[in-house]
């Protein structure tokens, strides 16, 4: 992948952690702001474990080892408290992709590298494809799972939380801008619609592992549905 490309999908991912806005009271000392953070933390862990009805303030406060008073003085309604954790989320989850673009930028610019114009070529670059896919959706179960649950959670509420699409349409633009400057790379036609195929897929495989237990993730099965789509993206 060129530089520059890939680049994009790194700013891009910075820029959405650089503009999460929070509703709560702003910290005004160190200890203020880690106090803060501690309820965020102490929500996302009642959504993952129990949901988002889970969030309550007195619940909040006992998991964050907080008084009570805390909770409401930085977060005037439970509605706030909800809104900002899902916020801390996505900023957590933008600085987190902009680190694995970042990183990943050597391994795609060798693999669009070996492409010398032969049929053979590109079949073993769809392959490397869907078999760097599938680590990537079985690292994601293994050390990511948390994640993974408060995404499912966070998507869940934004469908009846309004106040939350903002925050999900810069959370999708995350994954998708890396995948759709990947797919330029390799000459796509459609490369947008190429990215929220493969998006999609890799996002049911997640869901269906979260569903399943890793123990249980038909890797060979995934592989298989990726190797197709590779293949039918390059034209074999």
């Amino acid at each position: 992948m060129d530089k520059p490309a890939q680049e994009n999908a790194t700013k891009v991912a910075t820029a959405v952690a650089e503009s999460v806005q929070y509703l709560g009271r702003k910290a005004s000392r160190q200890g203020s702001e880690q106090r803060r953070q501690a309820i965020l933390d102490a929500a996302m862990r009642l959504i993952v474990r129990e949901g988002v009805r889970a969030v309550r303030h007195r619940a909040v406060a006992a998991e964050a080892g907080v008084p009570l008073s805390a909770t409401t003085y930085y977060f005037k309604d439970i509605n706030d408290l909800i809104t900002d954790t899902f916020a801390q989320f996505v900023e957590r989850s933008a600085a987190y992709m902009a680190k694995f673009w970042s990183s990943t930028e050597g391994v795609l610019q060798e693999l669009v590298g070996q492409l010398d114009g032969s049929g053979e070529a590109r079949r073993r670059l769809a392959d490397e494809i869907a078999r760097l896919a599938v680590e990537y959706v079985r690292y994601q179960l293994i050390n990511r799972r948390d994640h993974l649950l408060a995404e499912q959670a966070f998507q869940q509420e934004a469908l009846l939380n309004p106040r939350l699409h903002d925050l999900v349409r810069a959370h999708g633009q995350i994954l998708a801008q890396g995948v759709i400057r990947f797919f330029e790379v390799l000459g796509s036609q459609q490369p947008e619609q190429d990215a929220r195929l493969l998006t999609a897929i890799i996002l049911r495989m997640e869901y269906q592992g979260l569903l399943d237990g890793v123990e249980h993730l038909d890797s060979q099965g995934m592989l298989a549905t990726l190797k197709r789509y590779m293949h039918l993206v390059l034209g074999l």
